[in-house]
């Protein structure tokens, strides 16, 4: 009971964050968009959803661990990473350039 309360409360807590990166910071959205940032060194971390492709998945980790930046995995689907985005569309990976607040 204890680590499923923890989990929501991380979860919501990452929500709140990324929320707060969408209005007030820079982000990318998108596979291609993303391998762009992380060749030209400017992502600071990565989110990745659940669902996303395996070999996309590996693709952005392997990058990612070439350009020393942090990946994250979200806990959820690319639905739930596009909701908590305040997006309308499914995201399944998104690149933080500059967390803004």
């Amino acid at each position: 009971m204890v680590a499923a309360k923890e989990t929501k409360k991380t979860h919501e807590s990452i929500n709140n964050r990324l929320a707060l990166v969408m209005k007030s910071g820079k982000y990318t959205l998108g596979f291609k968009t993303i391998l762009k940032s992380l060749r030209s060194s400017k992502g600071k971390l990565i989110l990745i959803s659940n669902n996303c492709p395996p070999l996309r998945k590996s693709e952005i980790e392997y990058y990612a661990m070439l350009s020393k930046v942090g990946v994250h995995h979200y806990n959820g689907n690319n639905v739930d990473l596009g909701t908590a985005c305040g997006k309308y569309f499914r995201v399944s990976c998104l690149s933080i350039v500059d967390p803004g607040d």
